[in-house]
């Protein structure tokens, strides 16, 4: 009888890890696919960086050409990869390069990461990807301004964490306003047709 209860203990603990972990999963896919914090205004607020192809890089500096604007870190394991690599397949795909539109990925991480960290990670997808760097304060205006959020998660014993943040791929027009965005996971044929409407509009 003591043997069958403490397997009957041992499978209900293990049902209970199992809710547990599936709750955490879920919890970060509701925080990465959800829509930005706020309603997207045309305008964008301002924000200054600084920019791994030199010099500082504000909210002016969006004008001129359409750009695909997505904020993410380093360390990330999936999103920020993935959607880096989307990002390279969507341009193939509409036979487009850095002349029609830019790729820009601001950090979230300003605690760990470098503009030459950053510089080498983004250079490991597409070297015309933009990367902008800044201060914690620097970083917290530039997430208003896209209305972006990110947290930090629990710290391992040795130090490391991963971070929590939105995964929305931001469409400006060459007027560096808002046009519209691309959710992480979106389809291929979506995600393109927007960003074609996006650099003929």
């Amino acid at each position: 009888m003591a043997a069958t209860a403490q397997s009957g203990l041992a499978r209900f603990r293990m049902i209970l890890w199992g809710l547990v972990v599936v709750a955490a999963i879920g919890a970060t896919l509701l925080f990465l696919l959800r829509p930005p914090a706020a309603p997207l205004a045309a305008a964008i607020t301002p924000f200054t960086m600084q920019s791994t192809a030199g010099g500082s890089f504000t909210e002016k500096d969006l004008q001129g050409k359409p750009s695909l604007v997505f904020f993410g870190y380093t360390n990330c394991p999936d999103v920020c990869p993935t959607t880096l690599s989307d990002t390279v397949i969507w341009k193939r795909a509409l036979g487009i390069t850095d002349a029609d539109i830019r790729t820009i990925f601001v950090t979230v991480d300003p605690a760990r990461d470098t503009a030459e960290m950053l510089k080498s990670y983004l250079e490991s997808f597409d070297p015309n990807v933009i990367g902008l760097v800044g201060n914690a304060d620097q970083t917290e205006a530039a997430k208003a301004a896209f209305s972006v959020q990110s947290s930090e998660g629990e710290k391992r014993d040795d130090g490391f964490y991963l971070v929590n943040h939105t995964a929305t791929v931001f469409l400006i027009g060459r007027d560096g306003r808002f046009e519209g965005t691309i959710a992480y996971g979106e389809a291929s044929d979506t995600a393109t047709g927007k960003i074609k409407r996006l650099i003929s509009g």
